[in-house]
């Protein structure tokens, strides 16, 4: 699986909770966080997942996030 693969499957079997970045490097165990920052911000332009500012079910902290609806 490509790492794209694996943080769009990650964010769907979160769904309806949002991740950040960091969590989503953790999870997954990337080596930088701007894999996750990347893929992230891709997979925002495509149908069905939501990128904004708030809360990650995760950390708990306030931060720019995904999820999938």
């Amino acid at each position: 699986m490509t790492v794209l693969e694996n943080v769009s499957d990650l964010i769907k079997r979160q769904s309806p909770f949002p991740l950040c970045d960091d969590c989503i490097t953790e999870k997954l165990r990337l080596s930088v966080r701007q894999h996750a920052n990347r893929k992230t911000r891709e997979l925002a332009a495509m149908r069905g997942f939501d990128r904004r500012r708030d809360m990650c079910s995760s950390c708990r902290a306030e931060k720019l996030v995904i999820r999938y609806t």
